[in-house]
C-alpha cells in the first residue's frame, strides 16, 4: 500500500463550493511489455495493437495485408491464363481466349511472354507489400509499447525564449531546459 501511494498523486479541484479530487496512479514499468506487444503481433497482426490499446490501428494492418493478398491473388490468375494460352499455342491450337476471331491472333506469343513476366513482377511486389505491412504491425506494437511507459510529466520541460537586448536592441533567441528534483 505504501509503493501505491509513492505513485500515485492526488489533485483537489475547487469550483466554488464543490472539492473533486482525482487521483492519478502511475502504471507501473514492465520492461518486457513491448516484447510482449511485438511477439502477440508476430503471432496474429493486430494483437500487439490490442495488447497497447490501439484498436484503431487494427483496421488499417488488416486492410494492407489484405490489399496485398488480393493484387497477389489476382496476377496469379492472370499469369496462368497467359501461361496456358502461351503453352497452347506453343502445342500448335489456336483457341485460347487471347487469338480472336480471325486468322490473326488478338495478343502476340511475345506479349503474352512480356505479360507473364508482368504478373510475375507484380505478383513478387504484392508479397513485398504484404510482408512490409506485416513488419510494419511488429515494429509499430513494439514502439508504441515502448513509449507507452515513457516518462512524460511535468519536472522536464523545454521551452524557447525570445529577449530584446535594451542596450543595442538586438534581439536573443534562447531555449532553456528545465528539471525539477523533488
Amino acid at each position: 500500500m505504501v509503493a501505491q501511494e509513492l505513485d500515485s498523486l492526488s489533485v483537489k479541484k475547487e469550483n466554488g463550493l464543490i472539492i473533486e479530487e482525482t487521483v492519478i496512479t502511475k502504471e507501473e514499468y514492465n520492461p518486457l511489455a513491448p516484447a510482449k506487444a511485438a511477439f502477440y503481433s508476430a503471432v496474429l497482426p493486430g494483437l500487439g495493437q490490442a495488447y497497447n490499446k490501439k484498436y484503431w490501428k487494427i483496421p488499417i494492418i488488416y486492410a494492407g495485408m489484405g490489399v496485398g493478398i488480393y493484387f497477389y491473388i489476382q496476377n496469379d490468375e492472370d499469369y496462368d491464363r497467359f501461361r496456358d494460352a502461351y503453352k497452347s499455342r506453343l502445342a500448335g491450337f489456336e483457341d485460347d481466349e487471347f487469338w480472336g476471331d480471325g486468322d490473326d491472333p488478338l495478343v502476340s506469343t511475345q506479349r503474352l511472354i512480356d505479360a507473364q513476366k508482368d504478373a510475375t513482377k507484380n505478383k513478387n511486389l504484392s508479397i513485398l507489400v504484404t510482408s512490409i505491412f506485416y513488419l510494419l504491425n511488429i515494429v509499430d506494437a513494439n514502439v508504441d509499447a515502448h513509449l507507452r511507459q515513457f516518462n512524460v510529466n511535468e519536472d522536464l520541460s523545454l521551452e524557447p525564449s525570445f529577449n530584446i537586448n535594451p542596450v543595442n536592441a538586438q534581439s536573443n533567441y534562447g531555449l532553456s531546459l528545465k528539471y525539477n528534483i523533488k
